[in-house]
């Protein structure tokens, strides 16, 4: 339940209703509201209207040909993004949405080229956070004889730079970028929604997250295929991404003691899940959670937070290569590829 503004309690304030309202009403009107999902914070504007969706391409600095994603309130509204719908598509709503899974599409007619980066398809998906499901749903019906029904929401971060998980992070990085705020507390998921296309023959993994490859296989009864030259473009795949601006090094646990040994004397920063080792100087450790949810959910805040603190390097203890690491090993693989 969303806890109303004047608590003193500690507790973070959470979006009132009122203020849900206030920001459906702004996004109607062509303007830019971030908002939590799930997965990170978004910065969403109507996605059928196209001045309105440049805004958010000119606030993030993101390229004109990179597609977006659309949050949906509910499955019926699905008909009017996408066409040749799929029944893989509705046994894959019907069992993670809503929640952090994105579906590829055949776009529908009239469907802007800027949602779409000008291609054939489309992303898709109903957020699984309160806050987000509120907004859409006050978003989502008829005005003055114009009907509204998506909200494009890529990260609400400058384009290839860290996702935001908690509010406080979109106003660091937005400023005044956005309109709106809305505030629905920490992501609990932590990185972006799992990409599935279902725009071809069969189902083909375009970006990993929460939900796993045999997750989808167990609802498809068949495996899901790996992406292609000719695999669609999405959100966050580009190979540099979700990036610190310190350089960031992945490194692996028996190889991390030489290498903090050979930046002896640079002032360092580590994300690991082990302890920090006695008698280090300069170094900003931070241990990680163990498991593989936790790990996500601290992610981008662990990330940022080492940031600010200006260091020569961020060393990244490399995480296990199991199937349900897979979402935070390609984001840390992203992160650092720049390196």
């Amino acid at each position: 339940m969303p806890r109303a503004r004047g608590d003193h309690t500690g507790v973070p304030a959470i979006a009132t209703s009122f203020e849900i309202k206030r920001a459906a009403a702004i996004l109607r009107a062509g303007g830019l509201v971030a908002f939590p999902t799930e997965t990170v914070y978004g910065l969403g504007a109507d996605a059928s209207n196209p001045a309105a969706v440049a805004k958010i391409f000119a606030a993030k600095g993101r390229p004109q040909d990179h597609p977006v994603i659309v949050h949906l309130a509910r499955i019926e509204l699905l008909q009017l993004w996408a066409q040749e719908i799929p029944p893989a598509a509705h046994r894959l709503a019907a069992a993670f949405w809503p929640g952090p899974l994105t579906l590829i599409l055949k776009r529908a007619r009239g469907v802007p080229d800027c949602v779409t980066g000008g291609q054939d398809t489309v992303g898709l998906r109903i957020p699984g956070h309160p806050v987000a499901l509120e907004l859409l749903q006050a978003f989502a019906g008829e005005e003055a004889g114009r009907v509204f029904s998506g909200v494009a929401a890529p990260s609400a971060n400058k384009f290839g730079r860290v996702s935001p998980t908690a509010a406080e992070h979109v106003r660091a990085e937005l400023g005044d970028g956005a309109d709106a705020v809305l505030d629905g507390g920490e992501c609990d998921v932590g990185i972006e929604s799992t990409i599935v296309d279902l725009s071809r023959e069969s189902a083909v993994l375009l970006r990993p997250g929460r939900i796993t490859p045999a997750q989808i296989a167990a609802v498809l009864g068949a495996e899901v295929g790996l992406a292609d030259a000719a695999a669609p473009r999405v959100s966050g795949a580009l190979a540099s991404h979700y990036a610190p601006r310190t350089p960031l090094d992945l490194v692996s646990a028996a190889d991390l003691p030489a290498r903090l040994a050979a930046l002896q004397g640079k002032r360092l920063a580590v994300l690991a899940r082990a302890e920090a080792p006695a008698g280090l100087q300069d170094v900003s450790w931070q241990t990680a959670p163990r498991s593989a949810a936790g790990y996500a959910h601290e992610l981008y805040a662990s990330l940022r937070r080492l940031d600010a603190l200006a260091c020569a390097v961020i060393l990244v203890e490399a995480p296990p290569s199991t199937p349900d690491w897979q979402g935070v090993n390609d984001r840390l693989g992203r992160a650092s590829s720049n390196r």
